[in-house]
């Protein structure tokens, strides 16, 4: 990959770490909104109050001597997710997606025991995990049923759908799509496949994996050309909607397709990854002064999303 002059970078728009962290986070994060969104569970609760919808908690783990609760929360179910309330990266997640007798099957397809899984817990609450390592809580929740049309752009996982927000407005989007690399995750960082996605019509534009663009799912060859999120004005109002419920000016929604209920709030980031620029070819900076040059004032979520499909899209930045 050849070098980029930091004047090129300004002239595409590319927002860098240091301008994100003082010009759009610093600026439009109040830290006392911080705490809902680092921790899942509290995420998860209030989402719950607000009438938005998010998977399932089945129950959680705060001490380590009611490690002994997780058979009961586990009890009969055939499929679960154990996580951490204050992980990063997707350190943590245990997915079961079957059980045999009394031992429990992963995606990959090995299998663990009842003390292991307790084991597993032991060490969430022990902060193996979490940010600074701090003691934390395991939840146990639903795992998402996720839609068949994902099935041929995901190896082992499910993928979801970030959307950048940006003072209630979505202003950029991507598809995460798990690897064989990425052991399953959603995870750039570690493998993951991230197409961007037009906010106008949910359609693909690039796709990249370690910040090279690529044709084809690297697992199951299957080419992301012609990709269409379905749901997508739904999923837009879900990303949109989490404005209201975290104050936050500048955040990431990441959302899940489940084949029954529809799309659903996974976590909050607020302080979201910049590799969504590349795998959109555009910058994130122009659509961002573009929402502060809007007229000042209340909007409810229908007019925010529909002043994003005006002003931004594939098309669009292609003039």
């Amino acid at each position: 990959m050849g070098l980029i002059w930091p004047s090129e970078l300004r002239q595409l728009g590319i927002v860098g770490m240091n301008r994100r962290n003082v010009e759009y986070i610093a600026r439009n994060n109040e830290r006392r909104c911080y705490p809902m969104v680092d921790n899942k569970l509290k995420t998860k609760l209030a989402a719950t109050e607000w009438g938005i919808d998010v998977p399932e908690l089945y129950g959680e783990v705060r001490y380590q001597y009611q490690a002994r609760r997780l058979e009961q929360i586990i009890g009969d179910r055939e499929t679960f997710v154990i996580k951490p309330a204050q992980g990063c990266g997707g350190k943590g997640i245990l997915v079961i997606v079957g059980r045999r007798g009394n031992r429990f099957i992963k995606p990959s397809g090995s299998e663990l025991s009842l003390r292991e899984l307790k084991g597993h817990v032991s060490n969430i609450l022990s902060g193996l995990f979490s940010l600074g390592g701090r003691l934390d809580v395991a939840m146990v929740e639903e795992l998402v049923n996720f839609d068949d049309r994902f099935a041929r752009y995901s190896y082992e996982g499910v993928p979801d759908v970030r959307v950048v927000v940006y003072k209630g407005y979505p202003v950029m989007a991507m598809l995460r799509c798990s690897t064989r690399e990425s052991d399953g995750k959603a995870n750039l960082h570690q493998g993951a496949v991230g197409v961007g996605i037009d906010i106008v019509s949910g359609t693909s534009i690039c796709a990249v994996q370690h910040n090279c663009n690529v044709d084809k799912h690297p697992d199951t060859g299957h080419s992301f050309e012609g990709l269409k999120i379905p749901q997508w004005p739904k999923i837009l109002k879900l990303a949109a909607g989490c404005y209201e419920m975290t104050s936050l000016g500048y955040l990431g929604a990441d959302v899940v397709l489940d084949a029954d209920r529809g799309p659903l709030i996974l976590e909050i980031n607020a302080r979201p990854g910049l590799a969504i620029q590349i795998a959109n070819r555009i910058g994130l900076r122009k659509r961002l002064n573009e929402i502060d040059l809007l007229k000042p004032g209340p909007k409810d979520v229908d007019s925010r999303i529909a002043d994003s499909r005006r002003l931004f899209g594939a098309r669009r930045d292609q003039k």
